[in-house]
């Protein structure tokens, strides 16, 4: 395979997982939208739930099989919650996605969220050792 082949391969797969990354943002405002049907929220909840969560069914430090639920059971579950929306309410909601992805980040409010959570730790790491010392 060329060098070529391979970038085109490679772009072809960053965009298939940006897309991939949308939908799971769309199908998290399917469930939250009331004209979605109960068991396409549901399946796109679980869904949009299971990807944003740090916890893996198979835990990703075993070999191979650690990474099948992010290459087969994620995609596979997006697939079905997309199926479940209806086509119209899904093309909004990938809309919607999209608009999100291009808002800008706000820094700011990152560092201050990062300063609470030092500033909790700090306090709680500060009483244990009052307490244990």
């Amino acid at each position: 395979m060329t060098g070529r082949g391979l970038g085109a391969h490679v772009r072809r797969l960053v965009g298939w997982a940006r897309a991939l990354k949308q939908d799971v943002v769309a199908l998290w405002l399917a469930a939250r939208d009331p004209r979605t049907p109960l068991v396409a929220k549901l399946v796109a909840a679980a869904v949009a739930a299971y990807a944003l969560s740090p916890i893996d069914l198979i835990p990703d430090f075993i070999p191979v099989f650690g990474y099948l639920d992010d290459l087969l059971i994620v995609p596979l579950g997006i697939a079905v919650a997309v199926r479940l929306v209806p086509a119209g309410l899904m093309a909004e909601f990938r809309t919607a996605a999209a608009a999100r992805a291009e808002r800008p980040v706000n820094r700011a409010m990152a560092v201050a969220f990062v300063a609470i959570w030092v500033v909790a730790a700090a306090l709680v790491a500060w009483l244990a050792w009052r307490r244990f010392a």
